[in-house]
């Protein structure tokens, strides 16, 4: 895995042909254990290193999309899966607890819940107050730019964008790490008023 902007950070990722872009998962070391977020399978190098930082505790998935590999992680650690709230009667998952938006759901996240992209209710996550970490609805296909999911993929336009606006009021993010595409690793607030300024 690699280690990402703050040492408590990190990250694999898997290339996907089809978009040119790669996959990410994310790993985020508290004191409570390690939260991963929507985890992608693992090679052994990248398992064997997850599990040295010691126990993994919770495993978050923005959206139905990105299940991935939460199952067999959960599985193989005891890790809660947390879901969205909004998908709790179609979710592909046992979820052994259900999120919507809230401040501090465990100590240090925040969790915010966006409308329009193309799940309902997928969620995004303030890490520390300065870290987001976003599903499909805001992603990165260049580096240093963000970009919103394509308009044929979206339920609602006009709740993304709103979402998407959302995101961008949020004071203090200093990186984005999106879930497709490049992660943002500074400047996080400025990256997202220009994405926000160039929408209609």
């Amino acid at each position: 895995m690699k280690t990402l902007h703050k040492s408590n950070f990190y990250c694999w990722s898997a290339f996907d042909k089809d978009r040119n872009i790669d996959f990410h998962s994310y790993v985020w070391v508290t004191e409570q254990g390690s939260i991963v977020f929507d985890p992608l399978p693992l090679t052994e190098h990248d398992k064997q290193h997850l599990l040295s930082l010691g126990k993994v505790s919770h495993i978050l998935i923005s959206n139905s999309d990105h299940v991935r590999n939460a199952q067999a992680l959960a599985d193989e650690t005891g890790a809660q899966i947390w879901g969205p709230e909004a998908e709790k009667g179609s979710f592909p998952i046992e979820c052994s607890h259900w999120l919507s938006a809230g401040k501090n759901l465990l100590p240090g996240l925040d969790v915010y819940s966006l409308d329009g992209s193309k799940t309902d209710g997928e969620l995004a996550f303030v890490l520390e107050g300065d870290t987001l970490i976003t599903g499909d609805l805001v992603r990165a296909h260049a580096g240093g730019k963000l970009c919103m999911l394509p308009d044929p993929k979206l339920q609602d336009k006009t709740k993304a964008l709103a979402s998407v606006k959302m995101l961008a009021s949020i004071h203090g993010i200093k990186a984005v790490l999106v879930g497709d595409g490049w992660p943002v690793f500074r400047e996080g607030e400025r990256v997202l008023a220009e994405l926000s300024a160039s929408l209609p």
